[in-house]
C-alpha cells in the first residue's frame, strides 16, 4: 500500500474492519475466534508498522522437550507463562523446597495453568463441559520435562543423545500424546467438520463479492 502507516491507513482499512467484525456474526463459534485474532493482528501491522514475534520457531527441529516447549512452541504463550506463573512459583516454592527442587515444582505448575487455559479456550469455543484430557495432556509433559530435567543433571558433562536421534523421539513423542490426550477432545465436538463447513460458507461469501466486483 502507498498510504503511509498510520491514522490514514487505519481510516482507509475501515471497510475491512467493519467486514471482518461482521462477517462472524454469521458464522458459527469455530471460525470468529480465528477471524478476530487474525483481524487484529493484522490491523496493529498495518498501521503501526509493529514486526509481531513468529508464534513458533521450528518447533520439529526441537531436540528435546524443554527445548520444544521453551523455546521453539508458541513462544508467546510461553513468554506469558514464563513471567506470570513460572517465576512466582519458583520463588514460592523456594522457601518451601530450596533452590534444587523450586525451578522443578515451578515448571510444573506452568504445566498445569496452560493445561487449565486450554481447557477454558477450548470451552469457549465449542461450549462442551471438559473432559480434563487436555489437561492430564500438559500435566504429563510438565513431568517428563521434569523428568527431562533430572536426567540431564545426572548426565552433565557426559555424552548426549545426537539430535538425528533425539529430535525424532521428541517430535514423535509430542505428536502421540497429541493423538491420545489433547486431539480426541476437540474432534469429539464435531468442531473440525464445523470448521469445515464454515469455510464453505467462506467461499460462497467470497464467490459472491467477486460476482459483485464483476458486475461493477
Amino acid at each position: 500500500s502507498k498510504i503511509p502507516k498510520g491514522k490514514f491507513r487505519l481510516i482507509s482499512l475501515l471497510p475491512i474492519f467493519i467486514l471482518f467484525t461482521a462477517l462472524p456474526l454469521y458464522l458459527s463459534y469455530v471460525f470468529p475466534i480465528g477471524l478476530i485474532a487474525l483481524l487484529f493482528s493484522w490491523l496493529v501491522h498495518a498501521t503501526s508498522g509493529l514486526e509481531l514475534e513468529p508464534p513458533s520457531d521450528e518447533p520439529y527441529l526441537s531436540t528435546s522437550l524443554q527445548d520444544f516447549w521453551g523455546r521453539r512452541w508458541n513462544l508467546m504463550v510461553t513468554y506469558l507463562l514464563r513471567h506470570t506463573v513460572y517465576k512466582p512459583a519458583r520463588s514460592f516454592f523456594d522457601n518451601m523446597l530450596g533452590s534444587m527442587w523450586a525451578p522443578l515444582a515451578a515448571v510444573l505448575a506452568a504445566f498445569i495453568v496452560s493445561g487449565l487455559m486450554h481447557e477454558l479456550v477450548f470451552y469457549y469455543v465449542t461450549r462442551v463441559s471438559p473432559t480434563w484430557e487436555v489437561t492430564w495432556y500438559f500435566v504429563l509433559h510438565g513431568a517428563c520435562v521434569v523428568v527431562e530435567f533430572g536426567v540431564k543433571r545426572m548426565f552433565s558433562g557426559k555424552a548426549q543423545l545426537h539430535w538425528a536421534v533425539s529430535t525424532p523421539l521428541t517430535v514423535g513423542f509430542v505428536v502421540a500424546t497429541a493423538m491420545w490426550l489433547f486431539f480426541p477432545p476437540v474432534l469429539r465436538t464435531g468442531a473440525v467438520e464445523k470448521a469445515i463447513e464454515e469455510c464453505k460458507v467462506l467461499l460462497d461469501f467470497a464467490k459472491v463479492l467477486w460476482k459483485v466486483n464483476s458486475f461493477w
